[in-house]
Order: structure tokens, then sequence, then C-alpha cells
């Protein structure tokens, strides 16, 4: 049997390559979300433990919407935990936060994925890639909300 190993074009490498780092950093974020889900404390818990779970349900699904996009030009996705840690090189909780510091830690990892979006969107104007555009938009879109 053949092994199949399509390389993306040269006009949409840059474009896999920095998809497949949103979809890397999504990853991370919600498992860093998911953390934060299971262990905040305190008099704000009930808020945060819904919104928290709220967020990670949403990022579950952009993140076989960035995956599939990734597959629609030609490429394969990067998966595995270790590899999707390595590419987000976001940093972990090394213990229990205080309910503050488990946002403020979300939000620094929101906001280096929303970078990471952005480029991707750039990008994918430049690579006038019609079908990466929208979702790099989306993924843009959602996190800035």
């Amino acid at each position: 049997m053949a092994t199949r190993t399509t390389a993306p074009s040269t006009r949409t490498a840059g474009l896999t390559k920095s998809l497949n780092q949103v979809l890397a950093d999504s990853y991370a974020l919600l498992s860093l979300t998911h953390l934060a889900h299971w262990n905040v404390e305190g008099p704000g818990f009930f808020a945060l433990h819904t919104a928290f779970q709220t967020q990670y349900e949403e990022l579950f699904v952009a993140i076989d919407e960035i995956a599939e996009r990734i597959r629609a030009l030609d490429a394969y996705a990067i998966g595995g935990l270790g590899t999707l840690s390595r590419a987000a090189q976001m940093k972990e909780f090394v213990s229990a936060l205080a309910q503050d510091e488990y946002v403020l830690a979300l939000i620094a990892a929101t906001e280096k994925l929303v970078a990471d979006a952005a480029r991707a969107r750039d990008i994918a104007g430049q690579a006038i890639a019609s079908s990466a555009l929208p979702i790099a938009a989306s993924a843009l879109s959602a996190h800035c909300l």
C-alpha cells in the first residue's frame, strides 16, 4: 500500500504552518482552560467554572474546524500532546492558582492565540486562499470577544 506524502504547495506552505500554530495554540488554551475549570475555587467559583466550560467547549469545535481547513489545503494537521505543546509554547500552570491568577493566565494565553490567528489571517489574505481566510478570521473574532 502506497503512503501518501503530499506536501503543501509553495503558495500555501506558510499558511499551513501558520494555521498549525493556531491549532496548537487553541489546543493548549483548551487544555489550560479545562484545568482552570477543574480546579478553580473561591467566591466566584460557579461563574468562572461555567465560563471556563463554555470556553473549552467552543475551543474544541474551533480546533476541529481549523484542522479541517488545514486538510482542505491538502496538508496535514499536527497532533499529539507533545507536538502541540512544543508548538504552542504556552506556560502551563504549575499548581492550583487563585481565581484572578487563572483569569490572567488565560488572558495571556488567549492574547498569544489571537496574535497567531491575526498572522494566519494576514498570510491567508496574501496567499489568496479563500478556504483558509474565513477560518483564520473566525478564530480571530471568536477570541477577541
